[in-house]
């Protein structure tokens, strides 16, 4: 939906430098185990944590600027045409029918949501089924809860892509008693979109033993190969037996302002979520969220769509540089998501061996795959979310790297 203003932030090869501004990303070496107390990591390169390196959309930047000019920074609430917003984004880019304002709840986060729904819809000690290799905080708000990790491991196939084992995947739910199943949707780190037939696999299994599935889609936006079904989307049966949490946050880069929606059909469903959120003492989210997300969904499409071709093209230079110039290195192809998962398990180092080259010989900050569970050993997971100076830069550190230890 373009806006009769012009779109201003479509530069996304300029290079911001977010050192020195309390950036996660880039100024917490230390506290997050890249580097030493002491050490100088000033040449680190930052590709971990899944934000990006772009300015937001001027619209969204506006909408902020006004904001703060305006000063005070009270309790709010959206009005009847944050809903009209956030319902003509999704029936515009998903083709989804959010029917109702009712089935909306705004919350800070994703996670916050995980966090909320194992504690509406299970008992300490009881098991939650997830797919591992999957996003490192899926098993700590898991475990946080005091309940059990259980994974339907993920296969990774012959055609280099990864696969789901449907009869694990029902032998898990029988054996565990699952009542709960966190779905990667499209899936961090393994970049798989998810056909609608394997969606209605494990919807039909999921509601022949009342396991209620509650679908994380954040990467719903960073689509390139095949199409995203919103898992809600599938039937009136799924719908009634789901709960779909969304953000504009990885969508438009903002993830510090903490903004995400949770689509609930089933009132039982969405009533026993919202006493598990009340209970937390937790009610509005900020006016600085509001307005984001607000700016987001009504004028942020030129900008969106101006990203997914640039990132497009990072995942081909990415693809295509792995090829010619990192030998027993494979990407894993980039269907989603803008993570790239390095399988290194072709250059016979160990995972230890691994994670050195990369953080002390290529000195770059990635995710090592084994945060992502015991499946995850040998790979590195890299946010191509950065100008492509940037990204060569990172790759040739790669390069020189492994030519060093051969």
């Amino acid at each position: 939906m373009s806006n009769t203003l012009e779109e201003k932030n479509l530069d996304f090869d300029t290079i911001i430098d977010r050192r020195h501004t309390k950036s996660l990303k880039y100024d917490f070496a230390v506290e997050r185990g890249a580097a030493k107390p002491g050490e100088d990591a000033s040449d680190l390169l930052p590709l971990w944590v899944a934000d990006m390196d772009f300015k937001t959309s001027s619209f969204i930047q506006d909408a902020l600027i006004r904001t703060a000019e305006h000063g005070i920074f009270g309790y709010s609430e959206t009005q009847e045409d944050y809903f009209r917003i956030l319902q003509d984004f999704y029936r515009r880019r998903h083709n989804y029918e959010i029917e109702s304002p009712r089935w909306v709840t705004k919350t800070p986060g994703v996670m916050f949501v995980l966090g909320m729904a194992i504690k509406a819809f299970t008992n300490v000690g009881d098991g939650v089924l997830i797919q591992q290799p999957v996003y490192m905080h899926f098993v700590d708000v898991i475990e946080d809860n005091e309940r059990k990790v259980v994974s339907n491991d993920l296969v990774y196939g012959e055609d280099g892509r990864y696969h789901i084992d449907f009869e694990d995947f029902e032998k898990k739910i029988v054996e565990n008693n699952i009542k709960l199943f966190l779905l990667c949707s499209p899936h961090n780190p393994v970049c798989r979109v998810w056909t609608r037939e394997e969606l209605l696999r494990i919807g039909e299994i999921c509601l022949k033993h009342n396991v209620l599935v509650v679908s994380d889609e954040i990467h719903n936006d960073f689509v390139f190969e095949g199409t995203h079904t919103v898992f809600g989307s599938l039937s009136e049966e799924i719908a009634d037996n789901s709960i779909i949490v969304t953000a504009p946050t990885k969508t438009f880069n903002l993830a510090g302002v903490q903004i995400s929606h949770t689509f609930v059909k089933n009132p039982k469903i969405r009533r026993a979520l919202r006493n598990q959120i009340n209970a937390t003492g937790y009610s509005q989210v900020s006016i600085q969220g509001i307005v984001s997300a607000e700016a987001a969904y009504a004028n942020g499409d030129d900008w969106l769509d101006a990203l997914l071709k640039y990132l497009k093209g990072n995942i081909d230079y990415t693809k295509k540089f792995v090829q010619e110039n990192l030998k027993g290195v494979k990407l894993v192809p980039m269907e989603a998501t803008y993570l790239a998962w390095l399988d290194f398990n072709g250059t016979g180092l160990t995972t230890e061996q691994v994670d050195d080259l990369v953080l002390r010989k290529a000195r770059l900050w990635l995710n090592s795959g084994t945060k992502f569970g015991k499946t995850g050993a040998g790979f590195q997971r890299l946010n191509l979310a950065c100008p492509r100076s940037i990204l060569e830069k990172a790759l040739n550190r790669l390069k020189v790297a492994l030519d060093s230890v051969k």
